[in-house]
């Protein structure tokens, strides 16, 4: 087993580098300004987004429903990418493994007693086997704010082991939950703990608590990703997510993953970004500039 003290020391935080974000930030912004009249873009970024139901309201009958615009998305807009993925809840596994008719469109769930990750281990572990059991291609998983907060990084560190077996054969997707973390340099040891431990995928939030996504995040944990990737050969996945709902908001999380990581990163396997109303927002730019009619709604 590895000692995580002995992994952070391997992967050290350059608070010169990362803690002075503002102008970093701004550039990021302007050079994404752009991309708004960037088809191309546009829908390399359509393709990434996870649509997501997680409403305490959802039903079989409901998970169906939302599967079924996916479908339909596909026979009306035949020329264009459809989304990346569709996350729901993890009982509704079997509904939109069921249902699903699109290939190339991943089936993700949340588990692990997802948004607070306040359980036994063995049972957010069984929650996670069974999610994969039951059609899940892709799990989303919190890690234990609580103990991360109170400096018990090994816990973390081995009950993501523990998850990361159970979710063989599957993506894994770690939630870093950033905006309870305090400052920059958590968000680096959260980021770095979570890879070494066998995530695919770093997340910013759950956008149940704590607030969303942050472009100072966003920047910091693109940059352990470098970091790791450089290491160990292994290229993780990121994903911000949490209040990215608008078409500009997009662009500058696509904009700081192509120039932190490359366009490599830019596709729906290592860059995933959004939920429902960001779907909308981009499917109806990219109508705008190809001319063609823009819905009130699809998603």
């Amino acid at each position: 087993m590895k000692n995580i003290d002995e992994i952070l020391g391997e992967y050290p935080y350059n608070a010169h580098q990362l803690d002075n974000l503002e102008a970093a930030i701004d550039t990021h912004r302007a050079n994404s300004a752009p991309l708004l009249d960037d088809p191309d873009a546009l829908e390399t970024m359509f393709n990434s987004i996870d649509l997501t139901t997680l409403s305490h309201t959802d039903s079989a009958a409901s998970v169906k429903a939302f599967v079924e615009k996916v479908n339909k998305f596909a026979t009306e807009y035949p020329d264009l990418k459809n989304v990346g993925g569709i996350c729901v809840y993890s009982v509704f596994a079997p509904i939109v493994k069921a249902n699903l008719r699109v290939e190339g469109v991943h089936r993700a769930v949340v588990a692990a007693c997802f948004p607070s990750s306040q359980a036994f281990a063995d049972i957010k572990a069984a929650e996670v086997r069974k999610s994969v059991e039951a059609g899940a291609t892709e799990v989303d998983v919190v890690i234990s704010v609580g103990e991360f907060l109170d400096h018990n990084y090994q816990f973390v560190f081995e009950e993501l082991l523990a998850i990361r077996e159970a979710c063989a054969g599957a993506r894994l997707k770690v939630i870093l939950e950033t905006g309870a973390l305090a400052s920059h340099e958590q968000i680096w040891d959260a980021s770095v703990i979570a890879m070494e431990a066998g995530a695919d995928f770093i997340k910013t939030s759950t956008g149940k608590n704590c607030g969303g996504a942050s472009p100072e995040a966003a920047i910091i944990m693109c940059e352990a990703i470098k970091a790791y990737a450089a290491k160990t050969g292994r290229k993780v996945g990121f994903k911000p997510a949490g209040g990215v709902s608008s078409a500009a908001e997009a662009c500058l999380y696509y904009e700081i993953v192509k120039s932190t990581l490359g366009r490599e990163w830019l596709v729906n396997t290592l860059f995933r970004i959004g939920a429902s109303r960001l779907a909308n927002a981009l499917l109806g730019r990219i109508l705008e500039l190809k001319g063609r009619a823009v819905p009130e709604k699809v998603f």
